[in-house]
């Protein structure tokens, strides 16, 4: 249990490092390169990772749980990553913070569809308070405060945010967490295999510190954050875990204060914290006993 909250903490603040990170450089890296730099560097540390824990040995699992975990990293490493590196482009590192964090509201719909976790009364009560921390967001978009197609890019990452997850709750019953990032990670690299060009260009004109970042968040964010994240999962219910990403917006709002001198504004702030208001009266029911659980977890 110890293991599983400290997981859950190393993998919120890792998180929300990148949305910083994301901010700071995504003037000198498109959103495809960035992500192909970050999982290649994700991928050559999740193979170390596995090699050290196996002792040397990799091997590769077959059928459904090959299937499922190169799904997941489709999803969630490949299209999630590009996605929330174009949201940089358009919005604050707390306004995409707040934005991407309505994932969990989308992951107890689809958990309640899906894995039969049900649809409680406060899931309706949240997506109605998570509604108008939207409307407010918008309307800071429509003022100009913000690029209203930054805020549907940020509402898409949420989507692939949730869907991901759903898919690697699903794999995490056919192998451990370690390998099914390991598996996920590589095929996310090569979904991106496309940027490559684009990426060779890109490198010999951007900074030491952009390459730096985006290794960076391939060694924290993606390998070891995930790495701990389908741990995480592996002990508590889905709804619980994802309720836990609740405290990454407020973090990215101080991060991105301190080390960008940006914060969102007033009217999107107040929104965001309404949306995560409606996120967190959704999930209250499911940090219970009833929640998903995996069958490590049981």
């Amino acid at each position: 249990m110890t293991l599983g909250l400290l997981a859950i903490v190393g993998t919120v603040l890792m998180w929300a490092s990148s949305f910083v990170i994301i901010r700071a450089y995504a003037v000198e890296l498109s959103p495809g390169p960035l992500a192909l730099l970050r999982l290649l560097a994700g991928s050559v540390t999740l193979t170390l990772l596995l090699l050290w824990v196996r002792r040397g040995q990799l091997r590769m699992p077959t059928g459904r749980s090959l299937l499922l975990s190169s799904t997941f990293g489709v999803i969630w490493f490949a299209g999630y990553t590009v996605v929330f590196n174009w949201a940089g482009h358009f919005l604050d590192a707390g306004t995409i913070a707040m934005l991407v964090n309505l994932a969990p509201l989308m992951v107890a719909l689809g958990a309640g569809a899906l894995f039969g976790e049900g649809f409680p009364r406060q899931l309706f009560t949240g997506m109605a308070v998570s509604l108008v921390g939207i409307v407010l967001i918008t309307l800071a978009g429509s003022t100009g405060d913000l690029a209203l197609a930054g805020i549907l890019i940020a509402v898409l990452a949420a989507v692939l945010y949730a869907a991901g997850m759903l898919v690697q709750k699903v794999a995490l019953r056919h192998t451990d967490p370690l390998t099914a990032t390991w598996i996920a990670c590589l095929a996310g690299t090569l979904a991106l295999v496309p940027f490559i060009p684009a990426t060779l260009a890109e490198v010999g004109a951007a900074s030491a510190g952009s390459i730096l970042g985006a290794v960076y968040m391939g060694i924290g964010p993606t390998a070891v954050a995930f790495w701990f994240w389908g741990y995480a999962m592996m002990q508590f219910p889905a709804g619980r875990v994802a309720a836990s990403s609740l405290a990454v917006p407020a973090l990215v709002v101080v991060m991105a204060a301190v080390a960008l001198g940006e914060l969102p504004p007033p009217l999107a702030l107040l929104g965001g914290g309404i949306c995560l208001l409606g996120v967190g009266v959704a999930q209250w029911r499911r940090a219970g006993p009833r929640g998903l659980r995996s069958p490590g977890a049981q």
